[in-house]
């Protein structure tokens, strides 16, 4: 493993730069000049040069690079298991026969047992409640996890499912919840797993006959977090595993945090007593972010990654074209900005449409479907899909209601009985008489009509 690292050295600190925003400088100055003493039992020690000394690993520790030196570590060789420590070379020495205590008399914003706490986990160290920016699309998801983080294992909560599309912010906040706990509470023993890592666990245990091995470490816990439920369908094994795990630390009344792609009762596929346990607490959907929320998004990427100085025209033009995927904007903002380093020029609106004609264009051919037409409406016209799917009349709902009717018959091959299940259950004249009042509107108001016109622009940006 060191002559791996040693070899690609560059490629792990391109990781820092450029997922963890950590800056060239510090890179140079504190990160880079590191060397490998040793690597025992799959723990890498690092010393930092004696010109910094004591006050370098203090720095190091302190901000948190030395979290996100080891993530970049467990990222490129896709070991999670892997652990860092930094010091002087001198402890390492002394001790060369013994486990070095770097961790001992270091004072940081959480106590030393946080830290060593979060090192022997698998979450990004990025992944915090302050990280996340709040707004109408995920308010309630986020205000639930936070009280879950506060006060574990509420019956109420118990266990907590959290759905929504891919790069919402899901992997976020569930594991902002582990950071959480650990940081108030760090003897707590919170595991946080994927899908995929659940399975391979199973798998491997199978394999070498060390199953009662397996079950201890995913029962002996006071909080379980399992990313993507969604990953186990079709795996028998792998289901009946979870489900005895789950109703093993349910009984013990530990927390149980689960997300998925889609709420339990649409994951068909999945075991039905699967299902019914996921529902037993209250499942919270987080939803693709309204366009404050993006602009707020990108402002505060923006702000993390050192570009305080790109013009707003570019912020409002990746929000304006890239609206359902919160990784997305911070993938645009971090092209953006390699390509200006690269280039040495300015980042200008063109150079924005240049470099991120791939990005958008994908967004952009993304196929319309009933459920983005009912989630744009609604966000544009500021009506919940809830209420557009009740039975409500009032003149703004019904304004609403019926303008998903007539977008999702211009804009998809959907039949008129297909779109009344769309918006709630109404009839096939229901359907036609609303689509015929939105066309009539359209014709007599022409401000209605650019209402119309920037709801299709949002759906399709690059029409």
């Amino acid at each position: 493993m060191k002559d791996q690292i040693i070899s690609n050295w560059d490629s792990i600190l391109n990781t820092l730069e450029t997922h963890y925003d950590v800056s060239k400088i510090i890179i140079e100055t504190w990160i880079r000049p590191l060397s490998i003493f040793d690597i025992k039992d799959n723990t890498i020690y690092f010393y930092v040069d004696e010109k910094r000394g004591k006050h370098g690993v203090d720095y190091l520790h302190n901000k948190g690079y030395d979290m996100f030196l080891l993530s970049s570590i467990r990222e490129f060789f896709n070991d999670p298991d892997i652990e860092l420590v930094i010091d002087e070379k001198y402890k390492f020495v002394v001790n060369e026969n013994d486990t070095p205590e770097s961790e001992k008399n270091i004072e940081g914003p959480y106590s030393a047992d946080y830290y060593q706490a979060l090192k022997n986990s698998n979450l990004d160290p990025l992944y915090t409640f302050e990280n996340f920016v709040i707004g109408e699309s995920n308010r309630h998801a986020y205000a639930t996890c936070t009280a879950v983080a506060d006060l574990p294992s509420q019956d109420a909560l118990n266990p907590l499912f959290l759905y929504g599309g891919s790069g919402l912010g899901k992997t976020h906040l569930i594991q902002s919840i582990a950071h959480f706990i650990l940081q108030h509470n760090p003897s707590m023993n919170v595991l946080y797993a994927s899908s995929e890592r659940f399975t391979n666990d199973i798998i491997e245990a199978i394999q070498k006959n060390k199953t009662e091995e397996f079950r201890q470490k995913y029962r002996q816990v006071d909080v379980l977090i399992i990313d993507d439920i969604q990953e186990i369908i079709g795996r028998e094994r792998t289901q009946q595993e979870f489900f005895n795990t789950f109703n093993f630390l349910y009984e013990a009344k530990k927390q149980i945090i689960i997300s998925s792609d889609r709420p339990p009762k649409e994951i068909k596929e999945l075991n039905e007593r699967l299902r019914s346990r996921f529902e037993w607490g209250v499942p919270i959907d987080i939803q693709a972010p309204d366009y404050e929320t993006r602009m707020a998004i990108l402002r505060n990427k923006a702000e993390k990654m050192r570009m305080t100085n790109i013009p707003e025209e570019i912020l409002v033009y990746i929000a304006e074209n890239i609206v359902s995927n919160v990784r997305e904007l911070e993938g645009a903002l971090k092209k953006l900005r390699i390509y200006s380093q690269l280039l040495n020029e300015d980042i200008t609106l063109d150079l924005a449409k240049e470099t991120l004609k791939d990005l958008i264009s994908k967004d952009s051919e993304k196929s319309i479907t009933p459920d983005t037409i009912l989630s744009t409406v609604s966000e544009h016209l500021n009506v919940s899909i809830s209420d557009i799917q009740s039975t409500k009349r009032s003149k703004d709902i019904a304004i609403a209601r019926q303008t998903v009717m007539y977008l999702c018959r211009q804009l998809t091959d959907k039949s008129l009985q297909s779109i009344g299940e769309i918006v709630g259950g109404k009839d096939h004249a229901t359907v036609y008489n609303g689509i015929k009042r939105i066309e009539d509107k359209i014709q007599a108001d022409s401000q209605f009509e650019g209402t119309i016109n920037v709801i299709i622009n949002k759906l399709n940006p690059q029409q």
